[in-house]
């Protein structure tokens, strides 16, 4: 047991799950005080003392599944069983071998009966009996099995399932509103099924590999650890799951600052400095929408930390949208809007920094003064065109801080046609942002103390 638990917590590590020495003893000590056999009392314990934030317990739950894997799929026995599944048992000679003389179809009839009665035990005997026939598991192939998933479900219509499940809760002449909560029960079915499938296939790639390996082809970066800049669409929305708390947490965290420079003693300054004005410059080309959009979104939660805040999107020219911020429900329809047609967009339709900060020099310097701090999002992709160095010399020159926020790995700045280096000259700093992680570490400093 505790070396599973070691194993364990190296694994939360390795994913970005913080655990400390003194939580790992913890979780050992609760462990102590655990029944062992009672699988879901040991994931509630470790969990419990491993885990601190809500957005990790799906990672967690994963990776405790390989390494406390409890694969009893021996059915109960006949003075246990109601009378259907001891029937179904017995006629085929007893034990769990005797499903696997079963057809599919006949199996699909037995799943049926064991997802209405809600018979755990048969669900899971059925499950190996899915695996052993369709899933095709070849020893030593280092997968994390979502094929073999796939595979084997085959053997089962659970889209038909999920109808016969409905409309047998449901029954003939139910009202919309009992069909629909019928058919919110048949899925929490059908989806507990598909888990039990999958768990039974990673348990025997545990047990054909060890779990530190399968793990290891299971590995996913946390949502907060997704890059900006190769997110799926699933990726978008589990980043922007975790912006939120992300935003509140911060607000929080700044208004207790505020409050405590409020009640320190008086002295010969003043008790807490004014709020600064914030300007941000955001490249909105299709290269990195997706990380303007989410540190707009993060920024515009917290402008209330902020005297004022601007905010001026450029592709190729450049406009101010403050007004269409404040107003906007969903900040990615701003960006698709704003890609669509106004003075952000100039003529090419590529990114031209050169002429953006030309332009903002030109017609907006006077929104900087001495108490802005001017933010710079995009990855200074040039497209080989003139970089106009100056015209950010000018903007940070009138500005208290300038900083430049590039959602690329460090390694590519300067190569091809970013310019990075030749901007950062006039910068008060750049930082790499290329995730949650970073740039919340960015706005924890940015933020007035």
């Amino acid at each position: 047991m505790l070396r599973a638990l070691a194993g364990l917590v190296a694994e939360l590590r390795a994913v970005g799950i913080p655990v400390s020495p003194t939580e790992h003893i913890d979780a050992a000590t609760a462990l102590r005080f655990t029944p062992v056999e009672d699988r879901a009392a040991v994931k509630a314990a470790l969990a419990a003392t491993l885990v601190k934030n809500a957005e990790h317990v799906a990672a967690f739950s994963t990776i405790f599944d390989l390494y406390f894997a409890d694969r009893q799929r021996a059915l109960p026995s006949a003075p246990d069983a109601g009378p259907t599944q001891a029937s179904e048992v017995d006629s085929a000679g007893g034990g769990p071998g005797a499903l696997g003389g079963l057809t599919d179809d006949a199996l699909t009839e037995l799943l049926f009966r064991a997802l209405r009665d809600r018979d755990e035990l048969l669900q899971r005997a059925i499950a190996g009996v899915l695996v052993d026939r369709h899933a095709g598991i070849e020893p030593g192939r280092r997968v994390a099995g979502t094929y073999y998933l796939f595979r084997a479900l085959r053997g089962v219509d659970l889209t038909a399932m999920l109808g016969r499940l409905r409309d047998d809760a449901a029954g003939p002449g139910a009202s919309l509103v009992d069909t629909r909560l019928a058919e919110v029960a048949a899925a929490e079915l059908v989806d507990a099924f598909r888990a039990e499938v999958e768990n039974e296939i990673r348990a025997r790639l545990v047990a054909d590999r060890g779990a530190a390996d399968v793990a290891r082809t299971l590995r996913k970066p946390l949502p907060e650890d997704l890059d900006f800049l190769n997110a799926t669409r699933v990726d978008a929305a589990a980043i922007r799951d975790a912006l939120r708390p992300l935003a509140r947490k911060l607000a929080t965290r700044l208004a207790r600052k505020r409050r405590a420079h409020r009640a320190a003693p008086l002295a010969f300054r003043k008790p807490y400095p004014a709020r600064p004005d914030l300007v941000v410059l955001a490249d909105i080309s299709g290269s990195v929408a997706t990380f303007a959009t989410f540190t707009l979104q993060l920024v515009h939660a917290l402008r209330s930390e902020f005297a004022r805040v601007r905010t001026f999107a450029f592709v190729d020219g450049i406009e101010e949208v403050t007004a269409l911020l404040e107003k906007a429900e969903d900040l990615t329809d701003v960006t698709r809007a704003l890609n669509r047609g106004t003075s952000a967009v100039w003529l090419s339709g590529r990114s031209d920094y050169g002429h953006a900060l030309r332009t903002f020099a030109r017609q907006h310097v006077a929104a900087v003064h001495g108490r802005s701090t001017v933010l710079v999002l995009g990855d200074a992709r040039s497209n080989f065109l003139a970089t106009r160095e100056e015209s950010l010399r000018v903007i940070a020159d009138r500005a208290k801080a300038l900083y430049w926020l590039n959602p690329e790995r460090r390694e590519f700045w300067d190569e091809g046609d970013s310019v990075i280096s030749r901007y950062a000259r006039h910068c008060t700093a750049v930082y790499e942002c290329r995730n949650v992680r970073q740039l919340r570490a960015f706005v924890e400093q940015l933020m007035p103390a």
